[in-house]
């Protein structure tokens, strides 16, 4: 495991090889620190205890762990002992090697050959700083012979205070099932309308929320800070997760999740694929998500 650390004015970053993490995302205002994302309380943490994480080749679960593909049955392996669904794809329990890197950016590279699951494949990861903020590029090209559905995202833990506010557009809400799956497609709660600055749920909140405008702004009023993120046209969908202390016992509502993502969870077993993309053998997708910080 190699710790990555990156500065640029005001702003720094570490980054893991171990799942591809990141540790944390910091902006120094004169002698005041403020975590942009959920810091880490070590670098020997699992993709749980991180800031962010990757999700390739796609996101989320699979229901029943299989799919049906162009006259192929498919069929997932376990990847957790808490979950019985494969979760996430590799990337995020993977070691990762670095590639190119500079004083403010560094490239990180992993190839899945398909133990476990039909898909074979190498994931780029790209983190990039400037004065203005952070940029995250995610990319994936099938290595396999076969053609199947690739999608991309982003796992990011966002601080939560008292005070924090989301603001992230959407058209439509996906309903939570047994099993952390999907439901229904519906229209979205009054509680759950962030298309102005909204306050996080007092409860369990894991859902998806279709055609997202691809733009969110966090802030943190205590802090006297905001976090602008943007996102390519690829990540048309998002996340929500507020934890509990049924599924985390040491949850003290101080994160939640908005995990950018470029297709619907189970998408493979949707009609229409639920925004997943079909790459034929050394095609390749990517996109990038961009995270801007200001005072308020």
């Amino acid at each position: 495991m190699s710790i990555i650390s990156l500065e640029a004015g005001p702003l720094s970053l570490r980054v893991s090889t171990r799942g591809g993490l990141v540790l944390g995302f910091w902006r120094d205002v004169g002698s005041a620190r403020t975590a942009l994302l959920r810091p880490c309380l070590s670098d020997d943490v699992d993709a749980l205890g991180s800031s962010c994480y990757p999700l390739v080749p796609f996101g989320n679960r699979v229901k029943d762990n299989k799919f049906s593909f162009e006259g192929s049955d498919y069929h997932f392996r376990l990847n957790t002992d808490w979950d019985k669904h494969y979760l996430h794809g590799e990337g995020w329990q993977a070691d990762w090697s670095i590639g190119r890197r500079t004083p403010t950016s560094v490239e990180l590279v992993f190839a899945h050959e398909g133990q476990g699951t039909p898909y074979e494949y190498q994931a780029r990861q790209r983190f990039a700083l400037d004065e203005q903020g952070l940029t995250m590029t995610l990319a994936v090209e099938n290595r396999g012979q076969r053609s199947l559905p690739f999608g991309l995202g982003w796992h990011p833990y966002f601080p939560m205070t008292p005070k924090t506010t989301l603001l992230a557009p959407a058209r439509k809400f996906w309903t939570e099932v047994e099993g952390w799956l999907p439901g229904h497609q519906t229209e979205i709660p009054k509680e759950l309308d962030f298309s102005s600055p909204a306050s996080l749920p007092q409860h369990w909140v894991n859902n998806g929320f279709e055609d997202w405008s691809g733009e969110a702004l966090i802030t943190w009023p205590e802090r006297n800070t905001s976090l602008h993120l943007t996102a390519d046209a690829i990540f048309k969908h998002a996340f929500v997760f507020v934890s509990d202390t049924t599924f985390d016992t040491s949850f003290k509502r101080d994160y939640f999740c908005f995990e950018p993502m470029s297709h619907l969870a189970n998408g493979h077993n949707m009609p229409d694929l639920g925004g997943l993309k079909v790459l034929k053998s050394g095609e390749a997708i990517s996109g990038s998500i961009h995270m801007r910080p200001s005072s308020i």
